[in-house]
């Protein structure tokens, strides 16, 4: 019998600590909130990496407690209560469930129906799946879902500031005013009506600046770039597969000295483990990636530069710097543009050397549809029907469209991106 006694003046054990709980991550939340400025810089991007944890973690405690509360009959309102306070707190008890529920529910939705498909990791361990259904929808039914979860986003925060003010001030009314009304002991039993200092009513309070404090001090780690796998195979192009690119800009130079030889440029198969890297930063922390999938064509001798030619197709999509969500990030509309632009490709057919096993290629890289002049400096040490080639150039990003929007601002990545080639190779 003492049971559904006590459960006519406060709520359960249960009912408190997920009331306090919910609280205490909603607080945390619309901190975070305020401090992810777009996830411009890699603090940003964390932060909203830990906006989606707690997020999901609000969904998850909200459930289990709309859950109790259906099983659980809560205490009755006070008697004094006014039959139109009555309604209200009824009104704003089923709006905060609106909004516990609602606001996860409209981010998950964003970020399911989102151009760049970031997989969520909860608290960086734990994958969570997108929305069924909306990460595959075709692109104007997927913009129309992202906008909806925006739009109801957006308008449920304002909701929870009005409700989360209300429902706190309602509290207060009736603990401090009220003082017949003990509205508060049916979440801190033992709150004395009409106490300004009640202990209780001081704990919770420093519980709440403590809370925003901590919003205000975490920084969670940005992405950190894991060691990459050994490089796959390099895909071998067919002769009648290289790449198509646009022509390459022809350079008029100087007559050399070299003595022109009729000797036909051998071809040359890329081995295992060649790699093709780039390197930028992002808000002074460098990254470093590459891509695991790409295909050459190559006739290259020192003897006969005139004949030789190299073409190279990338697969844009296979790019890898150490973090999954940065990975995918890369291919989405605002980087890449896999979807529109799958393959970048590099054709080379005028090589100078410039020193002792030193060559520069010049050639046409073509990428995200724009085609601009590329210069690659490199080495070659060729050893019976081995070659080895190491190169290192710099390209601008923003002149091949490469950041869209607020990425074209190159404040937080520079505009130049460095490239680098290792590679071993097999006379056929």
């Amino acid at each position: 019998m003492s049971e559904p006694a006590q459960a006519h003046t406060r709520y359960s054990a249960v009912a408190i600590v997920l009331h306090w709980l919910i609280a205490a991550a909603i607080v945390f939340q619309v901190i975070i909130a305020w401090r992810m400025g777009g996830g411009r810089t890699p603090e940003g991007f964390a932060l909203i990496q830990l906006h989606k944890s707690i997020g999901i973690t609000v969904l998850l405690l909200s459930l289990v407690r709309l859950a109790w509360r259906l099983t659980h009959r809560p205490p009755p309102l006070p008697a004094g209560m006014a039959t139109w306070e009555k309604a209200l707190a009824k009104v704003a008890h089923i709006g905060l469930y609106v909004i516990m529920i609602g606001l996860p529910i409209t981010g998950w939705i964003m970020v399911s129906a989102s151009r760049i498909q970031v997989p969520t990791l909860l608290y960086g361990v734990i994958p969570w799946p997108h929305v069924p259904g909306l990460a595959h929808l075709a692109e104007p039914a997927k913009s129309a879902w992202h906008g909806f979860g925006e739009t109801g986003h957006e308008v449920l925060t304002w909701g929870a500031y009005a409700l989360v003010a209300l429902h706190v001030a309602g509290a207060l009314k009736h603990q401090l005013f009220s003082k017949d009304e003990p509205v508060l002991a049916h979440m801190v039993p033992g709150a004395r009506p009409g106490a300004w200092f009640d202990p209780r009513l001081v704990a919770i309070a420093a519980a709440a600046l403590a809370t925003v404090a901590a919003g205000y001090a975490v920084r969670p780690a940005p992405p950190a770039s894991k060691p990459l796998p050994p490089p796959p195979a390099v895909v071998e192009a067919a002769p009648s597969e290289a790449p198509q690119v646009a022509a390459p800009v022809v350079v008029e130079t100087a007559p050399t000295t070299d003595t022109p030889t009729e000797t036909a440029a051998p071809a040359w198969k890329v081995d295992a483990g060649s790699t093709l890297g780039f390197a930028t930063a992002w808000g002074g922390v460098a990254i470093e990636g590459r891509f695991d999938r790409w295909n050459a064509d190559i006739l290259f001798s020192p003897e006969a530069l005139d004949r030789s030619k190299v073409s190279v197709g990338i697969d844009l999509a296979s790019a890898v710097s150490g973090d999954a969500q940065r990975d995918e990030s890369l291919q989405g509309a605002d980087w890449f543009d896999t979807a529109e632009h799958p393959k970048a490709t590099f054709t080379a057919t005028r090589f100078e050397k410039t020193g002792e096993n030193r060559y520069v290629a010049h050639g046409t890289l073509a990428l995200r549809g724009a085609s601009h002049p590329l210069r690659l400096p490199f080495t070659l040490k060729i050893e019976g029907d081995k070659a080895r080639v190491s190169g290192v150039t710099t390209l601008d990003r923003t002149a091949f469209g490469v950041g869209q929007g607020e990425w074209k601002n190159t404040d937080q990545i520079p505009a130049e991106v460095k490239v680098s080639v290792n590679l071993t190779a097999t006379r056929r």
